[in-house]
């Protein structure tokens, strides 16, 4: 059995998982259950300022300047992907640390729209409401971007990366992967 190292902290897991928890729960009930979705939404808003501050004090891979890479970068490691030349990374891969930002930024715009949307200035403005359900459709759109990169990403190199955002443990890099 391959010798497993720590990579994601406790910090990072939950933030992922109830982040998870919330994006889905403000979903599914935008239309019906509004207490709920505004709810969700604030604790999605919360976790976003949490994980920004993670970024910047937290372990070695939450750190943003581990896996924020330049856009020629991840431009480089898309390639290898499509030719099948990817190396393994121990912690987010180019691919990987932009899309986190990606989410990170377009949640952020979704809690933002959907709290100004409750404020006296704005409420009921149609502009806003189109753009906050247009940023609702891009995260979606986002998040099965992601879901299919964590899949790629595990069949190419053979590990799990659910099985690792769970228990934060990955397999330990050989010598032709980034750690």
């Amino acid at each position: 059995m391959a010798t497993m190292v720590k990579v994601w902290d406790p910090l990072v897991r939950v933030f992922h998982w109830s982040l998870v928890a919330s994006f889905a729960t403000a979903w599914l009930t935008a239309e019906d259950w509004k207490s709920l979705h505004h709810f969700a939404g604030y604790a999605a808003g919360s976790l976003i300022a949490l994980r920004l501050i993670w970024g910047l004090v937290g372990t070695r891979y939450a750190r943003f300047r581990q896996f924020v890479r330049s856009p020629a970068t991840v431009i480089r490691y898309l390639r290898d992907i499509a030719t099948g030349n990817e190396a393994r990374y121990l912690g987010h891969n180019p691919a990987g640390g932009f899309m986190i930002l990606a989410l990170l930024c377009c949640m952020s715009g979704l809690c933002f729209t959907g709290w100004l949307s409750t404020t006296d200035a704005f409420w009921g403005t149609e502009w806003l409401e189109i753009l906050h359900v247009s940023l609702a459709n891009v995260m979606l759109g986002l998040v099965g971007l992601h879901v299919g990169g964590v899949i790629l990403a595990s069949m190419r190199h053979r590990e799990s990366l659910v099985h690792a955002m769970v228990s934060g443990r990955k397999r330990a890099p050989a010598m032709s992967d980034v750690s």
